[in-house]
């Protein structure tokens, strides 16, 4: 079995495995998660309606990726929520985007020199509203205001997609799970906003 290092102080809860058919250690990205990373691993996560923003330092090769189902988070007078529960900021894309970026620039990386790749967005639950839409058009307006050049994109449709991303490189793979899991990843996210939006009503902060 291969060698993990230790992950870098604060990503300790993701959960990495050592994938013995491409020999190298897999970080797994859960819904409300990031990870950044300086080895030589992957980052892999699923998404329907969600986005992952993959970001990293060309030079370095530091980078991450983050994966958040709603674009901002919103108080009663509409402005940027900037409280509540932390534990809840990174399904956030504001939050999601701000904290990989901070901890790329934490480890020395520089922002001139970062690059993105964009995943997700899709509209696979008939009955919601097209969050998939609205978060697409929020990280686009995000990386164009921090002057991050998005280099590749795979966003839209009605399927859900698996993504793997080596930050060291900048290389990402998706794969359009067209029928495989579709039921079980609607299921998750359906559920899983509304418990987002269970946490909102219980902090009195309103969603939109």
């Amino acid at each position: 079995m291969g060698t993990i290092q230790p992950s870098l102080v604060g990503f300790e809860h993701i959960k990495r495995f050592f994938d013995r058919r491409r020999q190298i250690v897999v970080a797994k990205v859960l819904p409300g998660e990031f990870y950044v990373t300086k080895e030589n691993e992957i980052v892999s996560t699923v998404l329907g309606s969600c986005i992952s923003a993959c970001i990293w330092e060309e030079k370095l090769g530091i980078g991450g990726m983050n994966h958040f189902m709603l674009p901002v988070k919103r108080d009663e007078h509409g402005a940027d929520g900037w409280q509540g529960d932390l534990s809840y900021t990174c399904r956030y894309g504001h939050w999601a985007m701000e904290y990989l970026i901070n901890e790329i620039i934490k480890y020395g990386g520089r922002r001139e020199n970062m690059l993105a790749k964009v995943f997700g967005g899709g509209k696979i639950v008939p009955n919601m509203s097209d969050v998939g839409a609205s978060n697409i058009q929020f990280v686009r307006h995000f990386l164009q205001q921090e002057s991050i050049p998005v280099i590749a994109h795979d966003v839209g449709g009605p399927w859900p997609r698996k993504v793997i991303f080596h930050p060291n490189s900048g290389m990402a793979k998706i794969k359009k799970l067209k029928s495989l899991h579709n039921d079980t990843i609607q299921a998750r996210e359906s559920i899983y906003r509304k418990d987002i939006e269970k946490n909102e009503q219980e902090s009195d902060i309103e969603l939109f």
